[in-house]
């Protein structure tokens, strides 16, 4: 079972995050933010990672802490989850349309955490949300996911379906690059044998 559970508490936050790797896509999302929960729930969905993720967060001041805190205790869960690696098939790409809108989404995931992030967003809010946490979130999920990322919009207008076709993506592209690899065996998919 490719599991993971963390509990994150801070004086802006409290979090707890459980994951399924090989689950279905089953979602219980409570982060407070209304279209962050809708992101988190199709990244599940699309990614078949069964995923809960609860959040009490000081959303009084704003959305901020609570985006970023839920990416960083999804990332640290994620890498609890896949353990040694041994087995995944570790690389995937996706592009992802979303109506007028298409996305790029490439993952490594290879213990080695980068974000590059070529995302623009023509709008500062998709109703409250402010369109600047999308990659705050991705920041925070691929450093402690412990994954390169590269995410690149290629075109779109609308501010919701560019966020939309971003988590998608990367749901997409995990889902591919964390599927075991049969040929792989018991092998970590890097010449180094560790990752």
């Amino acid at each position: 079972m490719r599991s993971g559970e963390v509990k994150r508490r801070t004086n802006e936050t409290d979090i707890a995050v459980s994951l399924l790797i090989d689950g279905t896509g089953k979602a219980e999302i409570a982060t407070g933010v209304g279209f962050f929960d809708h992101m988190l729930d199709l990244f599940a969905r699309h990614s078949l990672i069964d995923l809960k993720v609860a959040v009490k967060g000081d959303t009084h001041i704003d959305d901020h802490h609570s985006v970023e805190d839920a990416g960083i205790a999804m990332g640290e869960a994620l890498k609890q989850a896949l353990g040694s690696k041994k087995g995944i098939h570790r690389y995937a790409d996706v592009h992802l349309p979303m109506d007028e809108t298409l996305t790029r989404v490439a993952v490594d995931v290879s213990g080695r955490p980068f974000l590059v992030f070529r995302t623009e967003f023509k709008a500062q809010k998709i109703g409250t949300f402010d369109t600047e946490l999308v990659r705050e979130f991705f920041q925070a999920f691929a450093v402690n996911a412990g994954i390169t990322l590269h995410v690149e919009t290629l075109y779109g207008d609308n501010a919701h379906h560019i966020a939309e076709s971003c988590f998608k993506g990367l749901a997409r592209a995990l889902r591919q690059a964390l599927a075991v690899d049969p040929r792989e065996g018991d092998r970590v998919p890097s010449t180094k044998g560790a990752l």
